[in-house]
């Protein structure tokens, strides 16, 4: 059997890569992220733009207004629970298409996963290559990671969270890339890391020179782990999860919005993301539903459904557009929702000597603008009802059929 190898991804600051992900317009801006009730908020997270200008965490709500007071541009966000878990699940879809076998490994606000990547060397390259192209896919979902690389499951876990960009180490190369890294990594209570902070002992190196069994009768039976993970000779269970496919995106706003424009904005960036997502399974969006949260408690659902699936994402864009122009929120939108159902692009093959027909995204477009100026009940196909009464019949969405699926009928 292979050696195993663990590839260990460290989304640092994950609660304002959650809020920011979907949020182009802020991603330049300087951010920190409140939790705790009012009046006690304290800083959780930020981006590298809000810490260069002074942020940091634990800072109490009234220190940041005073900070974002002398910073023009520093905004302040509340923490979003459901945002977050939305961007969890999004980076774990992500991880999946390279290793089925995931373990959560969260160090506080940072979101961590461990990949088992043994013998996937044929399919993806060396080590070096995966963690390069595992990258490009989290950047590409606006994820901003570091990946370490190792045969042992915590010396990747901790080079991960104390690094940044890629690395990758060989071979019996666990304790010499452990040994600069602080004794605070491994989370020893506060008691005995007093004690050791009094020896001097300050670097998992100097830990690691320890002799096991002084250190194991002065600080008790769990130092040799301590030791052990200084080392990166500690031994781990590997206890995968099911990371689930779902096409969600979750996006709430720091104020509501009014404005269309806005709405939009960022929506074309939640499609952007479940039109990628989609097209790296081979699939397309069939039927997106766009759940708005409004003002006073109140819901507004709308449905988007193309007459074949499509990952076009100007034409989604375009479709969301003229539906929310047919049916406008009745109140300011707290918080904006997509959840897209899969369906299978079909391609038509047309003959030399057969007329064109219209492309299934202009008819969308079309039926999608008759709506708009003669009622949604008033456009579809016809349907004959089952009953007695001569010309009874109901409308329904209009849905274009394969060739294929028209020779089976």
């Amino acid at each position: 059997m292979s050696q195993h190898l663990y590839a260990c991804v460290h989304a640092a600051e994950f609660p304002s890569q959650a809020l920011l992900r979907l949020r182009p317009d802020l991603q330049a801006l300087p951010v920190a992220v409140l939790e705790g009730r009012a009046p006690l908020e304290q800083v959780c997270s930020m981006n590298r733009h809000a810490r260069l200008r002074g942020a940091a965490t634990g800072m109490t709500r009234l220190e940041a207004e005073a900070l974002a007071s002398q910073n023009e541009g520093l905004r302040l966000l509340p923490r979003s629970l459901e945002s977050e878990a939305a961007a969890r699940a999004v980076l774990l879809e992500c991880a999946a298409s390279f290793s089925p076998r995931i373990e959560e490994a969260r160090q506080g606000t940072a979101c961590a996963t461990v990949l088992d990547i043994t013998g996937t060397e044929r399919l993806f390259g060396p080590p070096q290559a995966l963690a390069e192209r595992l990258r490009n896919a989290l950047k590409a979902a606006s994820f901003r990671v570091s990946i370490a690389v190792s045969a042992n499951f915590h010396t990747a876990r901790m080079l991960a969270a104390a690094s940044r960009g890629i690395i990758v180490i060989g071979a019996a190369e666990e304790a010499t890339a452990l040994a600069g890294l602080p004794v605070a990594l491994l989370e020893i209570p506060d008691d005995r890391a007093e004690t050791l902070a009094i020896w001097g002992i300050r670097t998992l190196g100097e830990l690691a020179a320890l002799p096991e069994v002084d250190l194991i009768a002065r600080l008790g039976q769990s130092a040799s782990g301590w030791r052990n993970l200084a080392r990166g000779a500690h031994a781990h269970t590997f206890q995968p999860i099911e990371a689930a496919f779902s096409l969600r995106e979750f996006c709430e706003f720091e104020t509501p919005v009014e404005q269309m424009d806005s709405l939009l904005f960022v929506g074309a960036r939640m499609i952007d993301s479940l039109a990628l997502r989609a097209a790296t399974r081979a699939m397309s969006l069939a039927t997106v539903a766009v759940d708005l949260a409004l003002e006073g408690k109140r819901a507004h659902r709308l449905t988007i459904r193309p007459a074949l699936p499509s990952i076009d994402r100007k034409f989604l864009l375009k479709l969301l557009q003229l539906e929310i122009a047919a049916n406008p929120p009745p109140a300011a939108v707290l918080s904006l929702t997509l959840t897209a159902e899969a369906g299978q692009s079909s391609k038509v093959q047309l003959g030399l000597f057969a007329p064109q027909t219209p492309e299934p995204s202009r008819l969308d477009v079309t039926i999608a603008r008759l709506k708009a100026i003669a009622g949604e009940g008033r456009v579809g196909s016809p349907v004959l009802e089952d009953t007695h009464r001569a010309g009874s019949f109901r409308m329904t969405a209009f849905t274009a059929l394969n060739p294929a699926e028209e020779e089976k009928d």
